[in-house]
């Protein structure tokens, strides 16, 4: 069986998902299935991950629903998912 993969929750990634979840507490049980799907296999199609483009470049995307998205740094070496922001497609793609 593969090794974990370890979620790393930054500061601002933390302060966004509270934010967020006081909107959408609705969407709290997916938030949870997909965090256990990244620490698994965050490659699974399920999630739907994605490379970003243009100043986003060096970050991958995942889907929590069709309208809301994790931006995330996989880091395959040290077996990590850096967690950054959490939020509609305009809200994590923004400037």
């Amino acid at each position: 069986m593969p090794k974990p993969f370890t979620l790393v929750w930054t500061e601002t990634f933390s302060r966004t998902a509270r934010k967020f979840f006081r909107k959408h507490p609705d969407l709290a049980g997916i938030f949870e299935d997909v965090l256990k799907q990244l620490e698994t296999d965050p490659r699974a199609p399920r999630l739907r991950l994605h490379r970003l483009s243009g100043k986003h470049r060096d970050k991958q995307a995942v889907s929590l629903t069709y309208s809301y998205r994790i931006v995330l740094i996989l880091c395959i070496r040290q077996e990590e998912v850096v967690l950054l922001d959490i939020g509609s497609h305009d809200e994590v793609y923004r400037d």
